[in-house]
């Protein structure tokens, strides 16, 4: 799925009254091609911006790169 779902939304909420965050996220990512392993980690990064991933993927980038191009870039101090 992209920023431009072509789906019902409700896909990624399973007739769920509510759904955490990392779900929604990795639902996003998995239904815009990420792999599964891969789509677990970015959801549950809040330094990784879901937006930006799937506008990359939108525009043509393999959902791996895209991923890499926005990856955050570590801290000397190991804090982000």
């Amino acid at each position: 799925m992209s920023i431009r779902p072509t789906a019902p939304l409700g896909r990624c909420l399973s007739g769920r009254t509510t759904v955490d965050v990392v779900t929604w996220r990795r639902c996003w990512l998995l239904d815009a091609g990420f792999a599964p392993e891969l789509a677990a980690r970015l959801a549950a990064d809040t330094a990784v911006d879901l937006h930006a991933l799937l506008e990359l993927v939108d525009r043509g980038c393999p959902p791996h790169l895209a991923a890499r191009i926005l990856a955050p870039l570590p801290v000397p101090d190991g804090r982000r």
